[in-house]
């Protein structure tokens, strides 16, 4: 419910210079900031200019909504026997299609809607009315209709009446122009000392990235670097591991005669040392390969079983004297498969020969999958040894990294078998995953994705759309 505090007829200029003097006033009367009374005072002129210029029998009220909250100072022309189209012209989004300016009216009413807080448009019965609504701000005290028109009164009272209070209304408007240019002045010197600042910005974040460039180029010097210098030096050191181990061989052969016990002991001790080398050469010359990208993938069609039945025989021998169980559960379910089997038996070896190292009591156990409908194998190793801590579980797979632990004085490591295993997993298009709980055990998987074998009649093309439409998840 709103009260009215004052109609005016707007039939003349100096009516549509009353209509702003009076919307000041009132906002003012109820504690609007000064900007917001210059707000106010503007739409009330824009619009009752509008009125005028479609009519000469408009009118104004201005009203108080006491029952909202907050209050609202409501001001409402009406333009009797016109329609919106005639008060406010053309619409702006059609003058703009039909390529033609917008009428004062519009311009007018567009102005008042940006500086209210709500311009209502409606045709009630003929006429065209315009309501403006500005809100009381929250901390003016509560207004009655009686005291802001008391307040609106002894403004007016103060004021002149007639030409010379128009003429000194049109000299407030001018002061709040001299203003408003002032503070769009100051606005405008600190915007450029912004875009001079931001400018600045800019050129350092431009030479942050070039230095970042250089130094990512360094990065791959040296990471190309590396990676000749662990080819190169794995190649030299293969010949004389071999002679090594050659020699070593025959002298375990007692070519040249017997041994004793104690050179026996020496001898195995060296050849042990010289394979555990030559597996930490082989390792590091697979990872350069596979950095430099000249490693060579082989498929092949071969099944799961005979893999498994390879693998319990090979690392049969790694199984400590007792209190570890190496199992392998059936696989006989899975169909035969394409993919390099050279490079998944490295990666489960790896798995295996870990577990087993840090497995005191219990079984590591390897089991397989197989996801027909996604064409992917994978391969997990569990096992009951001390386990990794979870803050540890990212480093494993990183080279030359090792989780300390009460084992290490027993179990020797370089930390180049997981990050091996990682690669060459996600060179045959999989991933490595592992699940670990301190002191329970550690669960390695490695899923790859493969092919099946080509069935007689299939075409060529069918079998690459296996390998390349089949992505993991």
């Amino acid at each position: 419910m709103a009260d009215v505090l004052y109609a005016m007829p707007i039939d003349s200029e100096f009516a549509v210079v009353a209509a702003r003097r009076r919307a000041r006033e009132l906002g003012e009367a109820l504690a609007f900031t000064a900007h917001d009374q210059t707000r106010i005072a503007t739409s009330a002129l824009e619009v009752a200019r509008a009125v005028l210029s479609a009519t000469l029998h408009g009118r104004a009220e201005f009203l108080l909504d006491e029952v909202s909250r907050p209050q609202g100072l409501l001001i409402r022309f009406v333009a009797p026997a016109t329609t919106l189209e005639d008060l406010c012209g053309r619409a702006g989004g059609a003058a703009r299609a039909a390529g033609t300016e917008e009428s004062a009216g519009a311009l007018g009413v567009l102005a008042a809607q940006r500086l209210m807080d709500t311009c209502v448009l409606e045709d009630a019965a003929g006429d065209a009315v315009v309501t403006l609504t500005k809100h009381v701000p929250e901390h003016a005290p509560y207004a009655t209709a009686a005291t802001v028109a008391a307040a609106a009164a002894r403004a007016e009272a103060a004021a002149a009446s007639g030409a010379q209070g128009s003429f000194d209304e049109v000299q407030w408007q001018n002061r709040e122009l001299v203003n408003a240019l002032s503070d769009l002045r100051e606005r405008q010197e600190e915007l450029v000392r912004l875009t001079h600042e931001l400018e600045d910005t800019n050129r350092g974040v431009v030479a942050l990235y070039a230095e970042l460039d250089e130094r990512a180029h360094h990065l791959r010097r040296a990471d190309d670097a590396k990676s000749r210098f662990l080819s190169n030096m794995s190649h030299e050191f293969r010949s004389p591991l071999y002679s090594i181990l050659a020699l070593a061989k025959l002298l375990m052969d007692r070519v040249d005669g017997e041994l004793t016990d104690e050179q026996a002991k020496q001898v195995r001790f060296i050849r042990k040392a010289a394979e555990e080398l030559s597996e930490t050469v082989d390792d590091l010359l697979d990872i350069a390969k596979i950095e430099a990208g000249k490693i060579e993938l082989r498929p092949a069609e071969f099944e799961v079983a005979n893999l498994f039945s390879a693998l319990r025989g090979m690392l049969r021998p790694l199984l400590p004297a007792s209190g570890v169980d190496l199992l392998f559960d059936p696989c006989d379910d899975i169909p035969p498969v394409v993919a390099d089997e050279g490079k998944v038996s490295q990666i489960l070896r790896n798995f295996i020969s870990n577990a087993l190292k840090f497995t005191e009591q219990g079984e590591v156990r390897v089991r397989a999958h197989y996801d027909a409908a996604q064409h992917l194998l994978t391969f997990s190793v569990c096992d009951t040894g001390i386990g990794i801590a979870p803050e540890h579980q990212q480093r494993v797979f990183e080279e030359f990294e090792q989780v300390e632990n009460r084992l290490q004085a027993y179990v020797k490591g370089t930390g180049l078998g997981l990050p091996l295993c990682s690669k060459l997993c996600k060179l045959l298009g999989g991933t490595v995953g592992l699940e670990s709980e301190l002191g329970k055990g550690s669960t390695f998987t490695a899923t790859i994705l493969v092919d099946t074998p080509a069935v007689p009649g299939d075409s060529p093309r069918a079998a690459i759309e296996v390998h390349t439409e089949n992505d993991l998840p």
